[in-house]
């Protein structure tokens, strides 16, 4: 037989086992609530630089830590609410941390690249050039002005190295064409020495015998009329010589019948020839000088109009073309040819009736690279050309001393030698205002108020 309790304590029974339940129910909804606290977290961005470090405090005991991706960022849990995040990499990483008490924090690490660095980089590299680096999100801007676009185009793939995009705002002038000088000098001089020795002797009727001796080198006489009966007296005959060329001696005696040409002649010729021409060209392009003139030279046509003669007209004189090019390092690369150039009558042409002469020419051509203000000689260019002619009569040349006569000589020397000096220069402009050189004439000209009933004063004097 079991003893129950009475129906008070039965009632306190229940009561105490309902707040019991209901304490544990509101107990359990706390521990719910809290781990889904911890669940959601917060999410935070940390803006770095590549090569710093950042120490982040954590409210609460650190249980581990995660990073997306280490190449851009590590992080080091360096005590229980302490984490060491370093900056390796431009780029954008997350950082997960969980609390012991179930809580995960997010942190979004933005490392962008060392701005000091690179602008150090670009000063060093363009100095003098007005160049800055902004960032903004993702991208890099530059602005400021720059002196080309050479600059603007490698500081653009200078700051390209960042990862980011590259909004290249840098402004510049357009370039401008670099002008040249050149200064050319022409020095020639030419040296001509000829030597002529030679005689011819005529006979118009010594020893009843007309006639000449010569070598036939420097204008013999014809005998254009000799008339006489063979086999009978020569007395009164009369006899007729056409002289050619009396040469530089020329003797005769009547009584004697006898005559002598004698070529005995010796000159000496100089010709000095000095030509200062200067050209400006821009970088690139060619220029071109001439001081001479044009001589006619006919040219037979062919095809449908064969035979017929056109007149062109060519070139002599002194001549100069250069083209300049301006380099990076400063420097100035020329090509230069020059020229001299005369008529030659010596070698000239005669068709139908019309003298063509030839050309004499000495050119040059070749490439130099120079800093502006050098010079560099072309020189070496000499022609010697020596011509000796010698006649003789065999036999009679052999007599002694007398074989002298029958001998005939002509010799003839030339010498020419050419030097050009070139000096490439930039040429510096007149400033506003400043008053040009003016060309300086030995005999003044006849001035705006010349009255040819005064007299010139003395200033204007020559």
């Amino acid at each position: 037989m079991r003893n129950h309790p009475p129906a008070p304590a039965r009632i306190a029974g229940m009561l105490a086992s309902l707040v019991a339940a209901a304490l544990l129910a509101a107990g359990s909804a706390s521990g719910g609530a809290s781990t889904a606290q911890g669940a959601a977290g917060r999410n935070e961005e940390i803006a770095m630089t590549v090569g710093k470090s950042v120490i982040l405090d954590h409210p609460d005991e650190i249980a581990r830590i995660s990073i997306a991706n280490p190449e851009v960022a590590d992080a080091v849990a360096v005590s229980t609410k302490e984490v060491l995040i370093n900056a390796k990499a431009p780029g954008i990483t997350t950082l997960v941390i969980w609390s012991r008490n179930g809580e995960r924090n997010f942190f979004t690490l933005n490392v962008g690249a060392n701005l000091q660095q690179i602008e150090q980089q670009i000063r060093s590299t363009f100095p003098g050039e007005d160049i800055q680096v902004l960032v903004s999100n993702n991208a890099v801007s530059l602005t400021g002005h720059v002196s080309s676009p050479v600059v603007a185009e490698k500081a653009a793939a200078m700051v390209a190295t960042l990862g980011r995009t590259v909004v290249n705002n840098l402004s510049y002038a357009p370039p401008a064409e670099k002008q040249i000088l050149l200064r050319v000098r022409f020095a020639e001089v030419q040296k001509s020495v000829q030597e002529q020795l030679g005689a011819n002797i005529l006979s118009t009727g010594a020893l009843n015998t007309p006639g000449s001796i010569s070598t036939q080198q420097f204008g013999p006489a014809h005998p254009a009329d000799v008339t006489g009966t063979i086999g009978g007296t020569v007395t009164g005959t009369s006899t007729t010589f056409t002289l050619n060329d009396v040469l530089n001696i020329f003797a005769f005696r009547p009584d004697l019948n006898l005559a002598a040409l004698i070529k005995a002649l010796q000159s000496k010729n100089l010709i000095q020839i000095l030509a200062e021409p200067n050209l400006i060209a821009t970088s690139g392009k060619e220029a071109a000088f001439l001081v001479g003139g044009e001589f006619p030279f006919p040219v037979i046509q062919g095809g449908a109009n064969a035979g017929a003669v056109t007149i062109q007209f060519r070139e002599f004189g002194i001549k100069l073309t250069f083209l300049p090019l301006l380099t990076s390092n400063q420097t100035i690369k020329l090509h230069v040819r020059p020229e001299v150039s005369s008529l030659d009558f010596a070698n000239a042409l005669t068709i139908s009736g019309f003298t063509i002469p030839a050309l004499s020419t000495r050119r040059v051509e070749t490439d130099v690279e120079l800093s502006a203000g050098q010079s560099f000689v072309i020189a070496g260019l000499i022609n010697q050309q020596v011509n000796e002619t010698f006649n003789r009569l065999p036999g009679l040349s052999n007599i002694p001393l007398l074989g002298n006569i029958f001998k005939s000589r002509n010799l003839q020397k030339n010498n020419s030698d050419l030097l050009v000096l070139v000096t490439p220069e930039f040429p510096v402009p007149l400033g506003v205002g400043e008053k040009p050189p003016e060309p300086h004439f030995s005999v003044p000209f006849m001035p705006m108020d010349y009255d040819p009933t005064k007299k010139p004063s003395a200033s204007n004097k020559p």
